[in-house]
């Protein structure tokens, strides 16, 4: 069977060559390096994002690779990168599931204000544009989405076509690598299914408290869980009388105690 490609034999010999190196990767350490690579000519960034889970429900695990500092998985202040990735997310459905391009400053407010220098916040500040693509995962019915972000701009006609071809790669490279602690814990939160846990909260009310922790408002929690901050504020409520608490922050403090988050 022939298969046509409308690669030159260079691009289509440089590609395969970077897929066979992509098949030896089981650590983080070197994915960075096959990424920091020849991946470069056709794909320059300087941060990956990659994110998966179930993004209506906001149960989304994470990983970051760059060489960046402070732009590491679980640095301080990637607390909201979920949400982030949320945002991203919604970018690639809305052109049809098809790599996109974005320009990184229209997401620069979801920072916030207060960003110390090497932390992931003052990484992503130096960020200039944004190219996302995704894949469903049929079998484990999630989505994963990818996203390369770059200080300097990433053309689009060329990255679109490297982007297809060396995505399932990255995809399959990072499957390979064993999973980070914090990633453990953050799949197991699911699996409490419908029953209510040991304070006494629902799968959704436990969703909400872990957003709470992170500071997000009710107007945020509800973007990210795809309802109204109205609801949100019902599940508080709720929450309250569950916990015998009258606040936020005696919320917090209740689930963390009991070990509401595993």
């Amino acid at each position: 069977m022939n298969f046509h490609t409308p690669l030159s034999g260079e691009d289509s010999a440089r590609y395969a060559a970077l897929v066979v190196q992509g098949t030896a990767i089981t650590r983080h350490a070197e994915l960075l390096e096959w990424l920091q690579g020849d991946i470069q000519l056709c794909l320059p960034h300087d941060i990956l994002l990659a994110g998966w889970g179930n993004f209506q429900e906001g149960v989304i695990q994470h990983d970051v690779v760059s060489r960046l500092p402070g732009a590491r998985s679980y640095a301080a202040g990637t607390d909201s990168l979920p949400f982030l990735i949320g945002k991203f997310y919604d970018c690639w459905l809305a052109a049809g599931r098809q790599p996109c391009r974005l320009d990184f400053n229209e997401f620069e407010y979801l920072l916030g204000q207060a960003s110390l220098p090497g932390s992931f916040s003052s990484s992503l500040r130096g960020m200039r544009s944004v190219l996302i693509h995704g894949l469903h995962d049929t079998r484990a019915q999630q989505e994963c989405v990818y996203v390369l972000m770059c200080a300097n701009d990433i053309p689009f006609e060329p990255a679109r076509t490297a982007i297809r071809m060396l995505m399932p790669s990255m995809d399959a490279a990072l499957r390979q690598m064993a999973p980070l602690p914090q990633q453990r814990r953050q799949a197991a939160l699911p699996l409490r299914g419908a029953a209510e846990d040991a304070s006494g909260l629902s799968e959704r009310e436990t969703q909400i408290m872990a957003w709470v922790a992170m500071g997000k408002t009710n107007s945020e929690i509800g973007a990210i869980l795809n309802i109204s901050g109205f609801t949100v504020k019902n599940h508080m409520q709720r929450i309250f009388q569950k916990l015998n608490v009258f606040n936020r922050a005696q919320a917090v403090s209740k689930v963390t105690r009991v070990g509401v988050y595993g």
